[in-house]
């Protein structure tokens, strides 16, 4: 009787396991995404201060019915220390990014005073949201992605469909228009984008979260451009910030912090559009004769002031 019992119980233990196995797989494929603000602290790694940047695009139907230009809404993010670049940034953003769109800039910073105000054209929008500054720039680098995610969890994924997390460092040269959005989208590594896979500088320590294998991977993507729908978005930075905190419970650091990450996932998720090197150029290096255009690129920064 007992062993009866016992095998009853353990057959209606499988039965709800299969059961609550079957159900979760559907609402991970089925409904739509949760957007919530989980709030596992990324441990103080190193101590950073570097700018992180995104731009979000946004269409509303009721004014292109109304023949109005496409609007699209935008997202930024500086630390105090970068003023001035943030300035060139947004000026030179003006000028070419998202042409005849709505955009809202989201000024990230940790001093809120010290952002620059660039006038702005119609239907332009600039807003500042204080963050947590650091002592050090690897810190909030390897921040960018919970930085990210829990701006799109409590505000961005009810006011934008699209978004792009751009570098503040950087300047826009040319115009940057809708055909670079995606459902997620990746940029081609200025520095890698000639060289043979093996010697793309991926994560190669197996113990790492970001472990890429000599098999493995298509691109060297840069971390200063990402972006595409907010929910992928979403999903994809959160994935990124998991890795990030796994590897420092075991005491790893990736070996290009989270772009090393950002390559791992695009490996694993492949991006629905890459963007050339133009849109993702270091003006330390000459451009070569097949690259006719460059829309986005480096401005010519001190790395050491950076890292004071």
């Amino acid at each position: 009787m007992h062993r009866r019992r016992l095998a009853l119980g353990l057959g209606f233990c499988l039965l709800a396991g299969t059961s609550l196995s079957v159900l979760w797989v559907y609402l991970e494929n089925w409904l739509p995404v949760s957007y919530v603000p989980y709030y596992l602290p990324c441990p103080e790694i190193l101590p950073m201060m570097m700018a992180l940047s995104c731009l979000c695009h946004q269409q509303h139907e009721a004014a292109l019915q109304e023949g109005e230009a496409t609007p699209a809404r935008g997202m930024v993010t500086v630390p105090s220390a970068q003023a001035a670049g943030a300035q060139s940034f947004l000026e030179s953003a003006e000028e070419f990014f998202m042409r005849g769109y709505r955009v809202h800039y989201y000024i990230f910073t940790d001093n809120p005073a010290a952002v620059p105000g660039v006038p702005l054209g119609p239907h332009r929008l600039l807003s500042s949201i204080p963050i947590q500054g650091h002592s050090h720039w690897e810190e909030t680098s390897m921040r960018r992605m919970e930085t990210i995610s829990q701006h799109i969890a409590k505000r961005a994924h009810r006011e934008v469909d699209y978004l792009f997390c751009l570098d503040v460092d950087m300047v826009f040269r040319n115009p940057w228009g809708p055909e670079t959005l995606g459902d997620l989208v990746a940029a081609i590594h200025p520095s890698y984008y000639a060289v043979p896979r093996q010697q793309f500088p991926y994560e190669r320590r197996r113990v790492s979260t970001a472990f890429v294998a000599d098999s493995e991977g298509d691109f060297y993507y840069g971390g200063a451009v990402f972006g595409g729908q907010v929910a992928r978005v979403y999903e994809f930075t959160r994935g990124c910030h998991m890795a990030i905190l796994a590897d420092k419970a075991n005491g790893i650091m990736a070996a290009w912090r989270e772009e090393s990450h950002l390559n791992r996932h695009f490996i694993s998720n492949k991006p629905s559009k890459v963007l050339s090197p133009e849109y993702l150029w270091d003006d330390r290096k000459p451009q070569p004769p097949s690259l006719k255009l460059i829309r986005f690129s480096t401005l010519d920064k001190d790395i050491s002031c950076l890292r004071s």
